[in-house]
């Protein structure tokens, strides 16, 4: 039968001391004690404890450390290099101490990635879910007219015209998921230059005059600027930032409401962009979520109001990409609030 470990430990410990011993044994009795008498003897003594202290000291930790090397290598979340032969020690306390905090720290890792694994096959699922709403409706209307519809002169439009919706909201999703992905891969990647924030403001409004005006709603600043407020930024990526916060607002805005961009400064070195609307607002229990892939406060008015649900996902990208902030405040039926932070130029 083998011994246990620690059984061959001790053996071997045993006999190493053994040894030792014999050999400090003879000596002593052979030439030491014949010249130098009995203090000589109280020496060899001493000398015999400190060495058989700091050999079972280092079989100690030679043992352990290959005990623990072993179950590195055993457990497969466990890396053999982050064990350092200067990290063993005898004291028990102390090293299940560092096991614990290691193994809180594996924990850690190991709930990030089962989120990160429930995120991913949510966001499929979602991503699934937008993109088949959009193509079975336009699979179903135009299957119709090819059964025959085509040849009755106002079906065929407003089938086509429906079809059509279908494929601009297919296209926006697509749209969305390339900038996702490309803020993930990429978003370190800022071109930044020094612009007027006012400029881009008017820019994106007069770009959505159209829009607004289809829901009565106006678009405005909060004041009348006398001077240019320059920021430091990635020009086109803030311009996706405004963009998505005045749409959102021209959706889901009151019709005959107004959609307000305020400019203040924040601190020396940062303005605040403020953009609010007087419409429905969002209750509190939404707030945290707002930020997520494809969430969405109404799901029925959501899609009737199309997009891809990816906007504001969008806009914390860029927005936390530029190191910056962003916030909400909303009152449900009193509108909201999306405010940003943003670098002054120097």
């Amino acid at each position: 039968m083998k011994l246990k470990k620690t059984y061959s430990y001790a053996l071997w410990s045993a006999i190493y001391l053994t040894l030792l011993s014999l050999v400090i044994g003879g000596v002593s009795y052979f030439y030491i004690v014949q010249h130098f008498g009995i203090i000589t003897i109280l020496i060899s003594i001493a000398t015999l404890f400190l060495l058989s202290f700091f050999i079972i000291q280092y079989r100690t930790e030679h043992f352990i450390y290959r005990r623990l090397k072993q179950i590195y290598q055993d457990v497969s979340i466990l890396d053999v290099n982050d064990l350092r032969r200067d990290s063993v020690t005898t004291d028990i306390d102390k090293l299940s101490k560092r096991m614990q905090k290691f193994v809180e720290g594996k924990r850690l890792e190991i709930e990030s990635l089962i989120k990160r694994d429930s995120f991913r096959r949510d966001f499929l699922g979602n991503v699934a879910h937008e993109l088949k709403t959009p193509l079975f409706t336009v699979q179903g209307y135009i299957l119709t007219l090819i059964e025959g519809a085509v040849n009755d002169k106002e079906i065929r439009t407003k089938y086509l015209e429906r079809a059509n919706k279908g494929v601009e909201r297919l296209v926006a999703v697509i749209k969305d998921l390339d900038m996702i992905a490309k803020l993930e891969n990429e978003g370190t990647k800022l071109n930044r230059e020094v612009f007027n924030i006012l400029e881009l403001v008017q820019g994106v409004f007069d770009m959505f005059e159209m829009k607004a005006k289809k829901r009565n709603i106006t678009l405005k600043f909060d004041k009348i600027y006398e001077f240019p407020v320059f920021v430091n930024g990635d020009i086109k990526k803030f311009e996706q930032v405004l963009i998505n916060l005045v749409v959102n607002s021209i959706k889901y805005g009151k019709p005959n409401g107004t959609t307000i961009v305020a400019v203040d400064s924040y601190n020396p070195k940062k303005y605040i962009v403020k953009v609010s609307d007087n419409g429905e607002g969002i209750k509190k229990q939404h707030h945290t979520r707002l930020f997520e892939r494809f969430y969405r406060v109404d799901q029925s008015r959501s899609r009737e109001q199309g997009g891809s649900g990816l906007g504001l996902s969008i806009v914390k990208h860029i927005i936390e990409a530029h190191e910056e902030t962003i916030s909400l405040k909303s009152s449900f039926g009193k509108g909201s609030e999306f405010s940003f932070t943003l670098k002054k130029a120097k």
